[in-house]
């Protein structure tokens, strides 16, 4: 399948769902709603992890693609440590921490994966 949009990349496709896990988890919790810190910064780390793969496939060259994949591997472990946070503050149960933290960590084993190919591959994905 040729890629020709970022909204055809599986990693942003779930880096999509992981938005739409962290603002439903602070939808549900008011103390975590209340948290303005903490749900501003969740905030914008999961929206970090998405948007940093959108702007690195636009870039002109795969290395650059590249950097912008280590920064959304970088935001979805601070959203990992962001969720540790909330739930040592019970804003969030067990089972929402794990589909939160799994998530990021998927995203972050795909954005590895297309790494390794982008770093082998001697011209542009797209």
């Amino acid at each position: 399948m040729k890629i020709s949009r970022f909204e055809d990349l599986e990693c942003w496709q779930e880096a999509r769902e992981l938005v739409k896990m962290v603002y439903e988890a602070i939808t549900k919790s008011e103390k975590f709603k209340r948290d303005y810190r903490l749900n501003t910064q969740a905030t914008h780390a999961c929206v970090s992890v998405m948007s940093n793969i959108a702007e690195g496939f636009s870039r002109h060259s795969n290395r650059e693609f590249i950097q912008f994949l280590y920064i959304s591997k970088s935001s979805a472990s601070e959203i990992q440590s962001i969720f540790y946070a909330a739930q040592d503050q019970s804003y969030v149960n067990q089972e929402t921490f794990n589909k939160v933290y799994n998530q990021a960590d998927k995203i972050s084993k795909m954005n590895s994966n297309l790494i390794k190919y982008l770093a082998s591959q001697p011209k542009k994905l797209k």
